[in-house]
């Protein structure tokens, strides 16, 4: 199957696995069957042996899947087998969080450089980097090559902020603001995260519990 012809779907599912292999992994466990992860993600089997199919044939009949060759599997389609250089836009609050909470090392990045607007925050250390001033990114690009980039940044300066960033050849985007990439950029990656969406998500789900009705 091509990579084009995956759903969004399972790929989305991808870390999940990763993730749970890795607690499984971490509690001693050698191998398992396509039921018993089921059993513990809430998928089913059928699912589950749909998922992996997608990328090659990884268990064994009657064995089932080894938890460490699984894993290792899934962490190199997900590329967390190489590490990509990124660079941060925005140190404010929430991109100090993530800067400094944020394992980049296994979710396949180094984060090699943090840029900012704001005089008071240019030059304070952030997670082991120097805060660098917005005017310094092309020359920092230039250096150092980063391809992805964390944008933390008012969505008003966003679309410009972008332009600058794909023209030093930044081709990937972890976009924490509400300005929609996809709309005039068609050739990178970009996964949104709206926070606040999450949270009215939950909202949802908290007033439609069974026991509320």
């Amino acid at each position: 199957m091509s990579k084009s012809s995956i759903s969004n779907s399972v790929i989305r599912r991808l870390p999940r696995y990763y993730r749970f292999l890795g607690e499984l992994e971490h509690n001693g466990y050698i191998r398992i069957s396509s039921r018993e992860l089921s059993e513990k993600m809430g998928l089913t089997a059928s699912q589950i042996r749909q998922d992996f199919n997608c990328f090659g044939e990884f268990g064994q009949q009657g064995y089932g899947y080894n938890v460490t060759d699984l894993r290792f599997e899934i962490g190199k389609i997900l590329g967390l087998d190489t590490l990509t250089p990124m660079i941060l836009l925005g140190a404010g609050n929430l991109g100090k969080a993530i800067a400094t909470h944020i394992d980049f090392h296994n979710k396949g990045f180094d984060l090699i450089g943090a840029f900012d607007v704001n005089p008071d925050i240019i030059g304070k250390d952030l997670g082991g980097l120097q805060v660098r001033s917005i005017e310094e990114v092309g020359t920092f690009c230039a250096e150092n090559k980063p391809v992805a980039a964390i944008l933390c940044v008012p969505m008003s300066s966003a679309e410009k902020l972008v332009d600058t960033l794909i023209g030093c050849g930044i081709k990937a985007f972890w976009n924490f603001t509400h300005y929609d990439l996809k709309v005039l950029h068609k050739g990178v990656a970009v996964e949104n995260v709206h926070l606040g969406d999450s949270l009215t998500t939950l909202s949802y789900g908290l007033n439609n519990l069974e026991n509320n009705k």
